[in-house]
Order: structure tokens, then C-alpha cells, then sequence
């Protein structure tokens, strides 16, 4: 068995993956390989083969023979944060002012920033309302209105000022800010009843030069001149003297005074309740992160280092990833993941399932014996002729799904493009079904928890869920080598799927009969009407070859039996068999 490539790999944008169902058997595989070449014959490019599941020997044998590659492997395409989150992303350090958050803010138009460490570690986050709500004047708190947290450098910055005497310029301190607009003889007073010591005022003044030198008088750490008026030598001199700081702002009193305010560190409005995440979080666990105050997540690296951000808004952006389904409608078979993403086809040739799209899409289903016929027919269709190597690979997977045209799903239309496929590919069919099926028995290859989930697929029926695996053979020989451990990994797939049942069919390719093997609700397994191998366990099916055309509509219409009867399995074991509502 060929492993997967790699867990979880990444969808890429712009890429359609045309895709089997989980558990691939050969036509899932072949039919995917078949229907991205189909695309780019008619010249639609981007769709890449893929698969939900490992190989197995049949399918190595196929792929080898046609020198064909091991389909891109999906494990899950939920989509995650890396999909649709912001990054580059725009932050500010601890270390910044209100200035320079607000100037970000304006700059990138966006209303909420990651703040980090130098080292890019996320420590928090400050938004446009809470820089709002921090210059909103508190009327009965004049002291801190007044009150700003930082360094003369960078109130400088701020105002784009030029500093004539700068004294200490890099150390942050708290700063009160006055206004010199009053009178010299009442000036001084407010600070006298609030207690504001000079030597951590700053005062903002014009060109009244009164107050600039008793401002320096009283030994204020720092005196701002506003409109660039240049202060007399006098004043220079006993600043310097003084050790009080000076600078000359370009621009007026009032707005001087407002920017001095924004060259406060944001440290005081920083908050700090921030939901960090992994790029590969899927985004339905992040839906439940966000709440009425928290408006963003943030994303880090294996380092703890900020790699982007998500917003409430970022959710709802559209998802890249696209899939086309072959041999397979239903959801409860697909890829995990398949139903938040955008499904554009499905090719198929089973019975239909549960499915929702949110926009009409090409949807394709045939009562034939294999989904690469329809792919074959697709092309004679369509004038275009496929390699000879895709013309194998669609002859494999129509083989191995009919039996070689001898199962009860084959059709006329089956056995006329295995014709035409031959005839391109240039190989005998016979040949090749005897080259198939001979490839190796997967009971050998593989231990009883991978046999009976080889080719395994989960129903839904009157709100029972249940699941019924095949295996093919070259007769019961290796089944009954190891009939009880398979009994056994049976039951196992039944309690850790938490199905009502779960059936293994062992069919002979030779004599076109199959043994079922059933696990589960025992009122169910008694109304199988087939003989009994063993009891209430294993039975005789002759004739019997195929899942979704004979076994499929048999077990259905026992369990709709069952519900017309009200004896339907209740749950009462402790396995809740009913799907929930809206399950498929």
C-alpha cells in the first residue's frame, strides 16, 4: 500500500481538484486521473487528480501499467486560517506613540493593530475606538487630560518639531501640559492648586515671551514655542542654563497641545486580551473564537511570531478552493472539508445523495457501470481522442467497477467504449482484466482494520447511518484463512464509526458470488433473508457482486421495513445510531 503523500497538504489557490471518494477503489482513482486530462484537452487548465485515501495493490498495478503518477493526495480541505487570512499584516511595537499608531491606522485604512514585542511577539492589540476613546476629553478629570506618557524625542517626532535644547530627550516620563494663553500673574496658579510639580510640565506657548521666561524661572522640564517662532537669544540662554528643554513646533497653540498628546506610548490603551491562532486552524474552529468585544484573531508561527491577522470580516471572504467529485455525491464520502468549500462538477454513476450548492453547478449522473465510462464518453463526444496512457487508465477503472463487463451494473454503453478504449490503447481487455485482478489479494496485502476499510463507504437511510465495504477476490480461499479477525475489525469499524452496522461483501471475481459479513443491531441483521454461513454474522450471497445496484437497494429496503414497522434500531446500546438532523 502506498502511503500518503503528506497529511494535511495544502489546497492551492487557483487550482480545481478533481477528486474520488474516500477509501478510492480503482475508478475513483482512474476516473479522476481520466477527468483532469478530459479538462485539459478542451484547453481548461488547473484541475490537478487527486484523492481522499491511500493506494492499494489493484491501483499501484493500474498506475504502473500506464505510467501514470499517484493522484495529489487531500486529507482534509477544511478551509484554514492561512486561506483567508490578511498577511502581510500592518502592526505597531510597544514602544510606539499614539502619533505613529495613528498614522498606520491612516495610512493602511484599517481600524485594529497587532502590537508586538521588537521581536514580532504578539502582546496585544490597539483599535481606532480605543485611541477615540483616550483623547475623548474627561471633563471631571482635568488632571489626566492634561497628564501624557512619554519622551521629549518623541513629542519632537509628533510634531515634526526641531528641538533648539533638548535635556534627557529619550527618557519616557509622565508630562503635564499647560497652555501659556493666561495672564503671567494668574499662569502659574492652576498648576499651584493641582500639585503639578514644574520640573514635569511642558509648557505650550506663542510668542509671549513673559511667560517663556518665567516658565524657565520655575524650572518646567520642557517649553514648546508654537508657528515656528524663534525665541530671542535671551531665552535660549536660560533654557540652557536652566536644563529646560526647548522646541519649536510649526504648528499653532491648539493643535500643538493635541498632537503632544498623541506622542503618548501606547502602552496605557494597548489590549491585552488577545485570541492567538495557527495558520492551519480550521476556520470553523475560529468562527467560535470571536465574540461581541473581540473583533480579530491573530495568527503566529511555530516561533510565536506574528504572521497575520483574521477579522470577523476576513471570514466571509470567498474560499479558493474548488473540487469536481467523480464516483461519488454524497458528502458523507467525500473529502473532509468538501462541503465548506466550492463544489463546481460532480461526475458520478451512483444512486444520489444529500447534497447542497450554493450556486448551480454541471452535475452529471449516469445508471453505467463505471464513472470512467462517462469520462470516456465525455471525450468521443467531444471529438477529443485521449492518449493512449489516459485510454488504459479509463480502461482499468471500467474493468475493475464492471467486473470486465460481467458485473449486474454493466450496460451497453459499457462494453462499446471499452471497445473504443481498447482500440486507442492498443491493449486487449481481456489481458488487462486478467493483469487487474491478479494484481494481488488486498486480505493478504493488508491487516483486517485496512481490509474493511479498503473500499469503504458510510449510507444514510431513514436516519440510520451505515457502512458497507467491498473486496474483490480470486475466490474465498483468503477470506476464510482469516474470516474471524475480519469479523472482528467489522465490529470495531461499527462502534468507532458509530453506525447502526457495518458489512464487509467478499466477492468472487471467478464465480460472480459474494459472502456478506455484518456487524451491528441484531433485530436488523435478523431480517436478512439470504442463507446463513454463519450465524448472524456471515452470509451467502450468490449472485451477488454489486454494492450499489444489488446490496445497497437490499439493505435499504429492509431498513425502510423496519421504519414503516417502528422497529427501527433505537440506540438503546449506547451507540447513537441516528444521524442528527441535517446530517447526510
Amino acid at each position: 500500500m502506498t502511503p500518503p503523500a503528506a497529511a494535511n497538504a495544502p489546497a492551492t489557490p487557483n487550482l480545481t481538484y478533481v477528486v474520488g471518494h474516500k477509501n478510492p477503489d480503482a475508478d475513483a482513482i482512474c476516473s479522476a486521473i481520466a477527468y483532469a486530462a478530459f479538462k485539459e484537452a478542451r484547453g481548461e487548465h488547473g484541475y490537478i487528480a487527486a484523492r481522499c485515501g491511500n493506494s492499494n495493490a489493484r491501483i499501484d498495478t493500474i498506475l504502473s501499467r500506464f505510467n501514470q503518477p499517484l493522484p495529489h493526495y487531500l486529507s482534509d480541505v477544511s478551509p484554514r486560517v492561512r486561506d483567508l487570512m490578511t498577511a502581510p499584516v500592518v502592526s505597531v511595537r510597544e514602544s510606539a506613540t499614539c502619533a505613529e499608531a495613528l498614522e498606520l491606522l491612516d495610512q493602511h485604512d484599517v481600524t485594529l493593530l497587532p502590537v508586538t514585542t521588537a521581536e514580532l511577539k504578539p502582546v496585544g492589540t490597539i483599535s481606532l475606538a480605543q485611541l477615540g476613546s483616550f483623547f475623548v476629553p474627561r471633563i471631571k478629570a482635568p488632571r489626566i487630560m492634561r497628564q501624557v506618557h512619554t519622551s521629549l524625542a518623541a513629542i519632537c517626532t509628533a510634531l515634526k518639531a526641531r528641538p533648539i535644547h533638548l535635556v534627557r530627550g529619550d527618557e519616557v516620563q509622565d508630562f503635564f501640559v499647560r497652555l501659556g494663553t493666561m495672564d503671567l500673574s494668574s499662569f502659574w496658579s492652576v498648576s499651584v492648586r493641582e500639585n503639578i510639580p514644574a520640573n514635569e510640565s511642558i509648557v505650550i506657548v506663542g510668542d509671549r515671551h513673559d511667560i517663556q521666561r518665567r516658565s524657565i524661572e520655575l524650572g518646567i522640564r520642557a517649553l514648546v514655542i508654537t508657528s515656528n517662532l524663534e525665541p530671542d537669544d535671551e531665552t535660549v540662554e536660560m533654557a540652557q542654563a536652566a536644563g529646560v528643554s526647548l522646541i519649536l513646533s510649526p504648528f499653532d497653540s491648539a493643535t500643538t497641545s493635541w498632537v503632544v498628546r498623541t506622542a503618548s506610548n501606547i502602552e496605557r490603551v494597548i489590549d491585552p486580551s488577545i485570541v492567538i491562532v495557527d495558520p492551519d486552524t480550521r476556520i470553523a474552529d475560529v468562527r467560535k473564537k470571536f465574540s461581541v468585544t473581540n473583533h480579530a484573531v491573530l495568527v503566529t508561527n511555530d516561533q510565536g511570531c506574528l504572521t497575520g491577522i483574521m477579522t470577523k470580516t476576513d471570514i466571509f471572504k470567498p474560499v479558493q478552493t474548488r473540487l469536481v467529485l467523480v464516483d461519488h455525491n454524497e458528502l458523507t464520502q467525500a473529502v473532509p472539508g468538501a462541503e465548506e468549500v466550492t463544489v463546481t462538477e460532480i461526475i458520478d454513476h451512483h444512486r444520489l445523495g444529500a447534497i447542497n450548492t450554493a450556486q448551480p453547478i454541471l452535475f452529471i449522473n449516469e445508471p453505467v457501470g463505471s464513472t470512467c465510462t462517462i469520462v470516456a464518453d465525455m471525450f468521443r463526444r467531444e471529438g477529443l481522442q485521449p492518449s493512449p496512457q489516459i485510454a488504459g487508465i479509463m480502461m482499468s477503472g471500467l474493468i475493475s467497477d464492471t467486473l470486465h463487463l460481467n458485473g449486474p451494473t454493466t450496460t451497453r454503453k459499457d462494453a462499446i467504449l471499452l471497445a473504443w478504449l481498447s482500440e486507442i490503447a492498443g491493449v486487449d481487455s481481456k489481458q488487462l482484466a486478467d493483469e487487474i485482478f491478479n494484481s494481488g489479494s488486498v486480505i493478504l496485502a493488508n491487516p483486517p482494520e485496512k481490509v474493511v476499510r479498503s473500499d469503504f463507504k458510510v449510507y444514510t437511510e431513514e436516519g440510520l447511518r451505515f457502512a458497507v465495504s467491498q473486496v474483490e477476490e480470486l475466490g474465498f480461499g483468503n477470506f476464510w484463512q482469516h474470516a474471524k479477525p475480519i469479523a472482528a475489525a467489522v465490529q470495531e469499524l461499527r462502534d468507532a464509526e458509530r453506525l447502526a452496522f457495518a458489512a464487509l461483501l467478499i466477492t468472487d471475481i471467478n464465480t460472480q458470488n459474494s459472502l456478506l459479513v455484518v456487524k451491528g443491531d441484531a433485530a436488523f441483521i435478523g431480517k436478512i433473508s439470504y442463507p446463513h454461513v454463519e450465524q448472524d454474522e456471515i452470509f451467502d450471497m450468490p449472485g451477488v457482486v454489486s454494492r450499489k445496484k444489488q446490496l445497497i437497494p437490499y439493505l435499504t429496503t429492509l431498513i425502510k421495513e423496519m421504519a414503516a414497522d417502528g422497529t427501527l434500531p433505537s440506540g438503546k446500546s449506547g451507540t447513537p445510531f441516528r444521524a442528527r438532523r441535517g446530517a447526510s
